[in-house]
């Protein structure tokens, strides 16, 4: 079947085999060969079947910490009846579960990590005050957090040049991390921190790969304009010899692998509970559309940023392929603070999005990201292989213009989201394979009467779609907060999130909380902050033990078989989200809760 328009969908792709020297230029088949023409990476890794090797250190096993049943008496109401209950005793007071009520709350338990400082590691590689991170690590503890997230950048390790790792510092801070009894999920951060919002320090990626870049510009993602985004390598690079003598996605395998290997007792004590594997700028599978280190401000809505000599290459060759050689990228995008209507291209009467050439273009954009993403969590899984981890990929939740026709700042960023077509059921689909490697989304505390009304935003609806996107194509979900907050109105949509039908119905697989400061742990903050992991864990204390709370760790098994392009975009197929409700059924509290919360606030000011 060839490539055709299909009222606001992607073009289909009907799978064949290519005759040798010959190309058929009318079937959308010569794209998906194209995308797919370029030679497999030729690093090996060893296949491992367990996760073992000769560390040198090896760090002690975290303290277990027992499950205990609550009870309606509290510690200081037993201290009071102490005496009396001698002469006058009181039958002690029922748990408030049972041993099955337990069990059945177990199963609406979701665990809580919050998210470690950007600057725990110096650009240096030392880590930043041991001790005071411990005393926020014992704090984090004794609230009943699960675990903590923390960046291990790429810029850091391999800094010193080609092939040459040092983690001892990072070996440093998981043994401070295992000494305290939290768990940790690692993120493969092979992106650069300073250009987004909330990045509070400058880490570059490697000085050896910039320099590349210095000669040949375009290895990093491009404007229509020209201007280069040196978060994040172009995936136009993913196959190019051009890193001495590696591949962009060489570059990534191989990092993880000295990591598997230099973190086997971490990995085999099972510290390391999950692998996020960074796919694009800030860590997330999307295109660097909207950095601020090029002007952005909200709610601009981007740039599409695939003009590189290697994306642009790329582009050609698909056009030429779908018979359509003068096709050319789009022009008429805007620029990056426009709304959508300042465009020719996204506007909601006529826009080029809704012509074969704007149709064909996003399908293009978007199928070469997806195609990059699994690429890279199929290296992943060959890295930790064996291992008793999950693999897990961030999405990023672009919330602002979801309520436009043209849903201009997500197609910008590469997720062709539009109505009559799901941008996120694509990506679940391809997480899936790889053991049903969790997709995570951010904006989770955020609710559309916040949003500015000129926005067109929804954040709501689109957290809807994308968890509902996972749990449908059997994908892991998980959520975050995209700013900080410490509100209980943000901490109650964070619950809503998490278990949209309250205990008992679907749950994420885990919450983070971004991230530990000391604002975080100060007074009335911290405060609520602790009821909310309370009512994360359905009113039980940490459990330390996933199994019981339905998530196993699992040695890691190979990906499934690769899915053909035209089966990933089958799943654009639109289906309705499944239903929230309107507010969570286990409240951190609500208005009045909020005035007590500002006379606590007030005394404290008063008395220092």
């Amino acid at each position: 079947m060839p490539w055709r328009a299909n009222h606001g969908r992607p073009y289909n792709i009907i799978r064949h085999t290519p005759k040798p020297q010959s190309v058929d230029r009318n079937t959308a088949e010569t794209l998906r060969i194209m995308l797919r023409s370029s030679p497999a990476s030729p690093v090996k890794p060893q296949q491992w079947t367990v996760c073992r090797s000769g560390a040198a250190v090896v760090a002690s096993p975290p303290p277990v910490v027992a499950v205990a049943p609550r009870t309606v008496a509290s510690a200081p109401l037993r201290a009071l009846t102490t005496e009396s209950a001698e002469t006058h005793p009181v039958p002690e007071p029922p748990p408030l579960f049972a041993d099955d009520d337990e069990e059945t709350m177990l199963a609406s338990y979701v665990p809580v990590y919050v998210m470690l400082p950007l600057d725990v590691m110096s650009t240096e590689n030392e880590l930043e005050d041991a001790e005071g991170l411990r005393r926020q690590l014992r704090r984090l503890r004794g609230a009943g957090v699960d675990g903590v997230m923390v960046d291990v950048w790429w810029g850091i390790v391999e800094g010193a040049g080609p092939g040459r790792y040092e983690w001892r510092a990072y070996r440093e801070l998981f043994g401070v991390v295992q000494a305290e009894g939290l768990k940790l999920q690692a993120i493969m951060s092979f992106h650069a921190c300073g250009g987004n919002v909330g990045d509070a320090v400058s880490i570059p990626i490697p000085r050896w790969v910039r320099e590349v870049g210095e000669a040949d510009p375009d290895v990093f993602y491009t404007s229509p304009g020209g201007v280069r985004n040196q978060e994040y390598l172009t995936i136009g690079v993913d196959d190019k010899p051009l890193f001495h003598g590696r591949t962009a996605i060489q570059l990534y395998a191989d990092f993880m692998r000295s990591f598997r290997e230099n973190m086997a007792d971490f990995l085999d004590s099972g510290l390391i509970v999950d692998i996020e594997v960074g796919l694009g700028p800030a860590g997330e599978l999307r295109y660097p559309s909207y950095a601020e280190t090029q002007g952005w401000v909200f709610p601009g809505i981007g740039q599409f940023q695939c003009y590189d000599k290697y994306l642009a290459a790329d582009f050609k060759a698909a056009a030429a392929a779908a018979g359509h050689p003068e096709w050319d990228l789009p022009r008429d995008g805007g620029e990056v603070n426009d709304t959508p209507e300042d465009t020719g291209f996204f506007a909601a009467e006529g826009g080029t999005y809704l012509s074969e050439q704007g149709r064909f273009f996003l399908t293009w954009y978007s199928s070469r990201l997806i195609a990059h993403g699994d690429r890279v969590l199929d290296e992943a899984n060959r890295a930790f292989l064996g291992c008793p981890v999950k693999l897990a990929a961030k999405v990023s939740g672009i919330h602002w213009w979801y309520r436009h026709p043209s849903h201009a700042a997500e197609l910008d960023a590469g997720y062709y989201n539009l109505g009559g077509c799901d941008g996120y059921r694509p990506i679940a689909r391809a997480l899936a394979r790889h053991g049903g490697a969790v997709l995570n989304f951010t904006c989770a505390e955020m609710r559309d009467a916040e949003q500015p009304a000129g926005a067109l935003s929804s954040p709501e609806r689109l957290v809807r779609q994308a968890l509902s996107a996972g749990w449908r194509e059997g994908a892991e979900v998980a959520c975050e907060n995209a700013l900080s907050r410490y509100d209980r109105a943000g901490y109650n949509q964070m619950l809503l999130s998490a278990r949209p039908n309250g205990a008992g119905g679907r749950r994420v697989a885990a919450v983070t909380y971004l991230r530990l400061s000391d604002e975080l742990l100060a007074g009335n903050n911290f405060r609520i902050f602790r009821t909310f992991v309370r009512k994360m864990h359905a009113g039980l204390d940490y459990c330390p033990d996933p199994a019981r709370y339905g998530r196993p760790m699992r040695p890691l098994e190979r990906s499934a078989a690769e899915i053909p392009m035209e089966r990933l975009l089958e799943a654009t197929a639109p289906a309705p989200a499944f239903p929230f409700d309107a507010e969570t059924d286990m409240s951190v509290g609500g208005g009045l809760a909020e005035a007590i919360d500002w006379v606590i606030g007030k005394i404290e000011w008063i008395f220092g």
